[in-house]
């Protein structure tokens, strides 16, 4: 393999986590179960894949108040996509949840007194406008609820981006924990739902959701991360929102309103715009 090979398959592994994690809209709308139901059993799936992935590799897991408050966040944002992907579109949710960058810039400036750039501060007035479209056409559609429960999944996800950045952070445990965490709290829908009667095509997709989707997903990004230059890192990330709710529109028959469609472009343009910005330096 050349050097040019070997370079670019970092780069690959991101595009492929990607593309992975954009099927998640597509599973939840597809399995038929409660969405708390399908969150535990993709918790349960993943949570079981990476723990055994790290025993053999012989990871040193550690506990501690941040490693705490990320696993909550985590566990939060993942429980508010699941419900948010059931009380509105698949396009609604991924976008409203990847507002998170503008949610880091808030915390930093409340929490830790760090003024934001004028760059911080354009982007935000942008995607607040974004926001608001998305929550006018929520109120004419029925999705409010929905598109809240998603944007309150993106300020989670914040949180958990925040504070993992600490250095006393340790982001498996707190992932591992949050699988813990959201197989618990879903383990009663789970329980009330009759599995042996769910049809091939339902299980293979909860063990897609869990194995591929979650477990392979985050391994083939953890991998890549390491080696991919930060700005092809955000144009490549990118493709999630887009992927996923065309992939919902395709194979479920799911589209935006025209009116979440320009919403979409606003929110994705200024993040992926202050993500390529920032990585430049």
């Amino acid at each position: 393999m050349s050097s040019k090979d070997r370079s670019a398959l970092p780069q690959l592994y991101v595009l492929l986590s990607a593309v992975l994690f954009s099927t998640g809209g597509l599973f939840f709308k597809v399995i038929p179960w409660d969405a708390l139901a399908i969150s535990s059993a993709r918790s349960m799936l993943a949570g079981t894949a990476i723990f055994v992935i790290l025993l053999i590799k012989k990871h040193r897991f550690r506990v501690n108040r941040t490693v705490l408050i990320t696993a909550a966040a985590i566990t939060a944002t993942n429980t508010l996509y699941a419900l948010a992907n059931k009380m509105t579109t698949a396009g609604n949710t991924i976008v409203l949840q990847f507002t998170m960058p503008v949610f880091v810039i808030l915390i930093m400036l409340v929490f830790f007194r760090q003024r934001p750039t004028r760059l911080e501060i354009a982007v935000c007035s942008v995607t607040f406008l974004g926001i608001v479209l998305f929550f006018v056409d929520g109120l004419s559609a029925g999705n409010l609820a929905g598109n809240l429960l998603a944007l309150l999944s993106g300020l989670c996800y914040a949180v958990f981006f925040v504070w993992n950045s600490r250095e006393d952070s340790e982001p498996f445990t707190s992932i591992l924990l949050s699988y813990l965490a959201a197989a618990l709290i879903g383990l009663p829908s789970l329980l009330n739902t009759d599995m042996a009667a769910s049809a091939p095509p339902t299980l293979l997709a909860v063990l897609a959701l869990g194995l591929l989707q979650q477990a392979l997903g985050h391994g083939l990004f953890a991998v890549g991360i390491k080696r991919t230059p930060p700005v092809n890192a955000s144009l490549i990330s990118g493709i999630e929102p887009i992927l996923n709710p065309l992939l919902v529109a395709v194979f479920y028959h799911e589209l935006l309103t025209p009116l979440s469609l320009f919403a979409a472009a606003i929110v994705l343009c200024a993040v992926l715009y202050y993500n390529v910005r920032s990585a430049k330096g």
